[in-house]
């Protein structure tokens, strides 16, 4: 299981994971109850309950870069172009916009 911290602005908002089944997005209580929370994506809305898809969320997936920017990022790792968790937690950590993902320790994985 891998985990990554979601940003939205400088706020931590959430935690996406990949497991086994595939993949869950869920916004973390402290964010949902700030007034000036928004929804990283208008099709993840803010709510309690986490998001789960068999495959990347479609939001979170056009963020890894294309064309020649991922060509660089594969040449200098050794990540395949299918694995998406690892092109997103390397690649985006410092997206253009609001949202930014960054990867959790081990000793931070939260099994919720």
């Amino acid at each position: 299981m891998r985990q990554a911290h979601i940003f939205y602005k400088d706020q931590s908002a959430g935690i996406l994971t990949e497991n086994d089944a595939g993949y869950e997005f869920h916004y973390l209580p402290e964010y949902l109850s700030l007034e000036t929370a928004r929804a990283v994506s208008l099709t993840l809305p803010l709510q309690a309950d986490a998001y789960t898809s068999p495959v990347l969320f479609p939001f979170f997936d056009g963020l890894i870069p294309e064309g020649w920017l991922l060509d660089v990022a594969l040449r200098n790792t050794d990540i395949s172009i299918l694995d998406r968790m690892s092109l997103l937690m390397t690649c985006c950590k410092d997206c253009i916009g609001a949202v930014s993902v960054v990867p959790m320790e081990e000793k931070e994985v939260n099994y919720v």
